[in-house]
């Protein structure tokens, strides 16, 4: 079972059509990791234990079958809406779940020699991450985030600094 929210693209008993308004019967719907093409599962109930085709063709309704679709928890989403011919109607980037965002703040204090930092949660994505020291953000080539929960500098922060990493 995976954790899961409900799609704000298609979620619950969406209905799709093509450019003429009529019911986009044996349409396409691709899923990726959003700003990619890397293909991303989605899942046809709550339960996050049956996942749809990828990609998912809707019903001679223009209708998911099953009327849901489910995204992984903390997991951004492409999206892209073909006719039965595969011909590209349009494409939605940086979709997530609905309810899916939990946002987290962990506070450190520098040494002066420690480079790494473990976080008290895994991330979702580096680009959903903002780290401060002493208040003034840190360009993201001053870290890098070795794991889902290891921050660690290219330069130890100083002593006494207040570092502040706030992530979803």
């Amino acid at each position: 079972m995976s954790n899961v929210n409900l799609s704000a693209f298609g979620g619950v008993g969406w209905q799709f059509f093509d450019n003429n308004g009529a019911p986009l019967a044996g349409g396409l719907i691709y899923t990726y990791e959003a700003g990619t093409t890397t293909p991303q599962i989605t899942y046809t109930t709550s339960a996050g234990t049956v996942a749809h085709p990828n990609p998912i063709v809707l019903n001679s309704a223009g209708r998911v079958p099953g009327g849901e679709i489910w995204l992984l928890m903390g997991s951004n989403y492409k999206f892209v809406l073909q006719t039965s011919a595969a011909v590209t109607i349009a494409t939605y980037d940086n979709i997530f779940g609905s309810g899916s965002r939990v946002a987290f703040l962990n506070n450190f204090t520098g040494t002066g020699s420690q480079t790494s930092f473990t976080l008290t949660a895994a991330r979702s994505d580096e680009n959903n991450t903002q780290v401060y020291i002493n208040g003034v953000y840190q360009q993201k080539n001053t870290y890098s985030l070795v794991s889902s929960n290891i921050l660690t500098f290219s330069a130890a922060p100083p002593v006494t600094s207040t570092i502040e990493v706030n992530y979803y």
